[in-house]
């Protein structure tokens, strides 16, 4: 027995998702489909990042407890092309059918192995680009001469040498500098860790 999750959206509060639900009914009910749960989103644009319904219909898809999704049309659903890609995609890798009742979509049939192969590719296509931006983001901060990575840390180092020769805790010690105590250990070692006893103060601290 499949489980089913139909999905349905509409975007502002005066409006009803009675019409895409009866469709949406009628099409599991053909199919013979009596283990079905619905993930209802009223009110909510279809540009906002977060959805109620769709990220708990995604969380049961990830947990591998849906086994098709049937929305009425991409729009109900993506909330971009590259969100619709990305969904479809992890379908794919999941297993999981997906339906989409206005372009006729069906991710079950031999068709619809051929959109999963097309969506993939451009999945692998957009990924592919993101990883060339960063490198070439890279590669031209090197040649400008930035500084990659975090910024260095900037403390007092009297401040610094006196909490080492005091003997504070380590937390206590970072606490004072505003940084975290492996950070504090890091540059009590670099720039106390040698000569006029600060070695042996730093080794109680720890």
């Amino acid at each position: 027995m499949k489980r089913v999750a139909i999905y349905a959206r509409v975007s502002t509060s005066d409006q009803t998702c009675d019409n895409q639900l009866h469709d949406l009914r009628d099409y599991c009910r053909a199919r013979g489909w009596t283990d079905v749960r619905e993930f209802i989103d009223t009110g909510i644009s279809g540009t906002k990042e977060r959805r109620p319904a769709l990220d708990k219909l995604m969380v049961e898809v990830k947990a591998r407890r849906i086994d098709v999704v049937v929305v009425a049309a991409f729009d109900r659903f993506g909330r971009s092309v590259r969100h619709l890609v990305e969904a479809l995609d992890l379908f794919h890798h999941l297993g999981v059918e997906f339906i989409s009742l206005r372009e006729h979509v069906d991710t079950g049939s031999a068709l619809g192995q051929a959109i999963f192969t097309i969506i993939a590719a451009i999945a692998q296509l957009e990924r592919s680009l993101i990883v060339e931006r960063v490198k070439a983001g890279l590669r031209r901060a090197k040649a400008e001469g930035k500084r990659l990575g975090r910024p260095r840390l900037r403390v007092d180092v009297r401040h610094l040498e006196r909490i080492v020769e005091q003997g504070l805790p380590v937390r206590e010690g970072a606490k004072q500098l505003g940084i975290s105590p492996s950070s504090f250990l890091r540059l009590a070692r670099q720039h106390c860790g040698s000569g006029n006893g600060s070695a042996a103060a730093m080794g109680g601290m720890a």
